[in-house]
């Protein structure tokens, strides 16, 4: 990408119409079984209205996006052509204030985000075309809050994957996703097709945090369950924007005999039912046993012909990453396996299990160019 202009690509603006539009996904898809063609057919054109008008929103934001690069540029270059200091800034933002009365975007602070923008990212070939895919409030919670480039391309791709506001984002940095992304334990890389093993991998966090539901230690799992129906959009927010609710204590019936899966969720994007069960202990091999069993019948009995197999989440209150490792060995069925915690604090032994940078970045090159490549 030249460093005069933002390459032309899609703009994720305002992230809060991701979660909108997985809610009305949901909606489409309970009406599946709707014996009425005419509610189907209403819901269909809601879907195609809702989606243009979000597609138009995009465009308007690239736009902007755009405009601010072009102004960091040009600040940079004329700070280094006359040596201007920082004061530049502060009268740059006065006049262009009285000559645009009432346009916002135009504060100090804001030039000075645009110029840290243009700064930051016009000698960076790997992260430059993608902060154009992301939104300018998502941008800077990203240049202010992360430490180091790979922990950039972590959120600036997760906010465009999964729809982020803002607010979702600051959340997710704060309760160090980043970190916990790192740890995270599944066997998708051999239980989940190629064409959506990544996809999968980021829909599946290490450590999910349950600190809205205030809960006391010594909760059971009826307990658990229950809080989380009580708080089902913010539970969905946590678990990502691409999440749907379906049911809690969902029936299957096997034979003459009954099981219920604490929670069924669907994933937009994946396109696959995800069963969840919830333990308020240590994780035990025999768990992803019973979520196998779960996964089966699932694909056999529940999921649609159009619809990708079914993934299983154990959120445990703790677990072993070797007996994880054991566990999952000889399992056929895409199983994750998370811990919850009611704090934001991510434990201090989790932090000596974090790779190394060069770990690190081939943990993130395999699914970013597997985003890429789709695009």
């Amino acid at each position: 990408m030249a460093k005069s202009g933002l390459p032309e690509k899609r703009l994720v603006n305002n992230p809060n119409n991701s979660v909108y539009l997985c809610s009305l996904y949901t909606f489409v898809y309970m009406n599946k079984q709707e014996k009425d063609p005419y509610i189907v057919f209403l819901s269909e054109i809601k879907a195609k209205i809702h989606l243009a008008q979000y597609a138009a929103m995009k465009q308007v934001n690239t736009t902007m996006l755009t405009l601010y690069w072009e102004i960091g540029k040009s600040i940079v270059d004329k700070q280094k052509q006359y040596g201007w200091g920082k004061s530049i800034v502060e009268t740059l933002s006065k006049d262009l204030q009285n000559e645009f009365p009432g346009a916002q975007g135009y504060s100090a602070r804001n030039l000075w985000y645009m110029r840290n923008f243009f700064d930051q990212y016009s000698e960076n070939t790997k992260l430059q075309p993608m902060v154009a895919e992301i939104s300018w409030s998502n941008n800077m919670v990203i240049m202010e809050r992360c430490k180091d480039n790979l922990e950039r391309e972590f959120y600036i791709q997760m906010s465009k994957k999964f729809g982020w506001t803002k607010n979702v984002l600051i959340h997710q940095i704060e309760g160090n996703s980043y970190e916990k992304f790192l740890l995270n334990q599944t066997n998708f890389d051999k239980a989940v097709p190629e064409k959506y093993k990544h996809p999968a991998i980021l829909a599946v966090k290490d450590e999910y945090n349950f600190n809205f539901l205030e809960m006391p230690e010594g909760h059971n799992e009826k307990e658990l369950e229950l809080a989380l129906m009580k708080n089902i959009r913010i539970f969905l927010s946590e678990m990502g924007a691409d999440f749907a609710y379906i049911g809690n204590q969902y029936r299957l019936q096997v034979g003459d005999e009954d099981f219920y899966i604490d929670l069924l969720l669907f994933h937009r994007k994946l396109k696959s039912l995800v069963a969840i069960e919830l333990k308020t202990g240590k994780f035990k091999p025999e768990y992803a046993g019973k979520m196998n069993f779960y996964l089966a019948v699932l694909d056999d009995k529940i999921k649609q012909e159009d619809e990708n197999p079914s993934i299983g989440i154990i959120i445990c209150k703790s677990k072993s990453k070797t007996v994880i490792e054991y566990a999952l060995k000889n399992t056929s069925s895409p199983i994750g396996i998370a811990n919850y915690t009611l704090t934001d604090i991510l434990p201090e032994k989790y932090k000596n299990l974090i790779p190394s940078p060069e770990e690190i970045e081939k943990k993130l090159g395999g699914f970013i160019e597997n985003i890429v490549a789709k695009e």
